[in-house]
């Protein structure tokens, strides 16, 4: 049964990720033919087309690999130039070849230069939206995601129901209970199952780690503890037991404290969070996978290191689709109840989507910050036109740009080796 249930964890995994893709490339198709591009394809995967179908001028299809998805716009860079066209063919390399091949594709989709169906003709905020779309689909979804795990499900919240008590106070040398153990304050002072903590020394509790606070920072201590129990409070007095601790420091280093100790284990429930937590969440994340972002290249290296010396991995490290996968296996494959296995499956789906947001934002070719950058940088060039009374400048030729994105498409495609290598033979786990 573990194993049926981590290879549908895994095949819910990737259907996520195909959603998820398929939410992208919507996000740029939407948009696109609201301002009248001519959209040659939209599709899910890559690789040979398993299904297809051409409605109002695009071939809508799903390919054999759903690690991808693409849509074909007519006219994503201009028209290449007449002495291009004249010569036919390319002088000077392998990258100028790429370069003319770029412009050659991109010319197979154009309609005469007058066409007026193009992306390049857009207006520069018009591309922008267009590329924009993508992303912000990806960070919507994760919005959404992580507000039916936050407000729909609720966060596993200790409460002030008591769940158990302890039969002793523990010791520094053991946790087991001897005829020589102290008795745990708690239940001598008649604490049971099912009381709901109201108050502590007059001082409301709302969850329990409010109640363990109080109870800690009081060893040796009277506390004058307030429950409902059956309908009706009743009031306790309870005298913490003195017991040595260690606690870790903001600097790392650890230490040990004395702490009070009255033997109470709180019951552990769903609590629903306010709306606006999902998109607190989505925001915090950004910034946490935007850490990683900047720094991929040295943590993926790191990650190469730590696969050929067989170190552990970092636990907050970049991960692959195969790495994802395996971790929705395990949520999937857990000894734990059914919602929280749900409740974990969509915290990674969200998680992946904030990381295709923020990926896909980054300002290189052939990423959609990318395109954002360029249309920028030529919308920055009309300014200044504009400002000095000169001729609008061309629309900027991306194609020249092609041994840069080849450069960029090669990382990645090592940078993924290396971590789907090290999610195979050196992967990071949850249990």
């Amino acid at each position: 049964m573990e194993i049926l249930a981590f290879v549908i964890g895994v095949a819910l995994m990737v259907v996520g990720l195909a959603v998820s893709i398929a939410l992208h490339e919507l996000g740029h198709l939407w948009p696109a033919k609201k301002f009248g591009v001519r959209v040659g394809q939209y599709m899910i995967g890559f690789g040979p087309t398993l299904w297809s179908k051409r409605w109002r001028g695009t071939e809508y299809g799903f390919k054999a690999i759903p690690l991808g998805g693409y849509i074909s716009m007519a006219g994503m860079y201009p028209p290449s130039p007449q002495a291009a066209r004249r010569d036919g063919r390319a002088a000077g390399g392998f990258f100028a070849t790429m370069v003319q091949d770029a412009r050659d594709a991109n010319d197979e989709t154009l309609q005469g230069d007058d066409d007026t169906h193009v992306f390049y003709r857009l207006p520069i905020w018009k591309r922008i939206v267009v590329m924009l779309g993508g992303p912000l689909m990806n960070f919507f979804f994760a919005i959404v995601l992580f507000s039916i795990l936050l407000t729909g499900i609720g966060v596993q919240t200790a409460t002030t129901e008591v769940a158990r008590l302890s039969e002793c106070v523990p010791t520094t040398s053991s946790t087991e209970c001897t005829d020589a153990s102290a008795p745990a304050p708690a239940e001598a002072a008649g604490i049971q199952p099912g009381d709901v903590i109201v108050s502590i020394d007059g001082e409301p509790v709302a969850d329990f780690a409010e109640a363990s606070a109080i109870i800690r920072s009081s060893p040796g201590e009277q506390l004058t503890f307030v429950v409902e129990r059956d309908g009706s409070e009743q009031t306790l007095q309870i005298t913490p037991a003195t017991i040595q601790t260690e606690v870790t420091a903001a600097d790392g280093t650890t230490a040990t404290q004395e702490v009070g100790f009255v033997g109470i284990g709180p019951t552990v429930e769903y609590v629903q969070q306010p709306i606006w937590a999902g998109p607190q969440m989505a925001v915090q994340n950004v910034g946490a996978v935007a850490g990683i972002i900047w720094q991929l290249p040295a943590k993926v290296w790191q990650t190469g290191v730590d696969l050929v010396t067989g170190q552990p991995r970092d636990p907050n490290g970049p991960l692959s689709i195969v790495g994802a996968g395996r971790l929705s296996g395990e949520v999937a494959a857990a000894d734990s109840p059914v919602l929280n296995r749900v409740a974990g499956f969509l915290s990674l789906l969200a998680s992946l989507n904030i990381a295709l947001f923020v990926f896909n934002l980054i300002p290189l070719l052939p990423l959609d910050g990318g395109h954002i950058a360029v249309a920028l940088w030529e919308g920055i060039k009309r300014v200044w036109a504009k400002l000095f009374r000169r001729p609008p400048p061309k629309p900027v030729d991306a194609t020249k740009l092609v041994p840069l994105t080849f450069a960029v498409f090669v990382a990645l495609l090592v940078m993924g080796g290396i971590l789907i290598l090290a999610d195979l033979f050196n992967p990071v786990t949850l249990f």
